[in-house]
């Protein structure tokens, strides 16, 4: 009697990825125990490139809506708030509109990051003839945009309100 081994070989690595993709999910570990929760912690980038005062209150609302959800399942997460363009008026001192809930933000959620392009930076400051000058809370970046690709390229999540 002959057995052959290619159905069986077959089976097993059809069989293979279906098992590991269910050991790194989400899902309850058979036997209904919760799976262990992530070590690292979530990341979120958020994109703002208008100036509307609307967008600016969202990605806000965003980011205190993302710190509440995680925080109640034990969860760390970092955020990221990323300006550049007609968008850095988010954190220009003298026009943001959210100046005050930036300020509060900032208390509340210490390690939400709040970036500031310095290309736009420039572009302003050439345009008016004038320092822009930035809130407290702001850190500067070489480019919002490339800031936007290097915390992707590290696995943030992307998020443009």
């Amino acid at each position: 009697m002959r057995i052959t081994l290619r159905p069986l070989l077959l089976a097993g690595l059809v069989a293979l990825p279906l098992g590991a993709a269910h050991a790194q999910s989400n899902t309850p570990a058979p036997g209904g125990a919760e799976a262990p929760a992530a070590a690292t912690p979530v990341r979120v980038a958020i994109h703002v490139d208008e100036n509307d005062p609307a967008r600016m209150t969202m990605a806000l609302n965003n980011a205190a809506n993302i710190e509440a959800y995680y925080a109640e399942q034990g969860q760390e997460v970092e955020i990221e708030i990323v300006t550049y363009g007609p968008g850095l008026h988010m954190l220009r001192a003298d026009t943001s509109p959210v100046a005050d809930r930036i300020a509060t933000m900032s208390l509340e959620y210490p390690d939400m990051v709040f970036s500031a392009c310095e290309n736009t930076i420039a572009g302003m400051e050439r345009q008016s003839g004038e320092t822009v000058s930035l809130i407290d809370e702001a850190v500067k970046v070489p480019s919002g945009a490339v800031r936007l690709i290097e915390l992707q390229n590290e696995g943030w999540a992307y998020l443009r309100p």
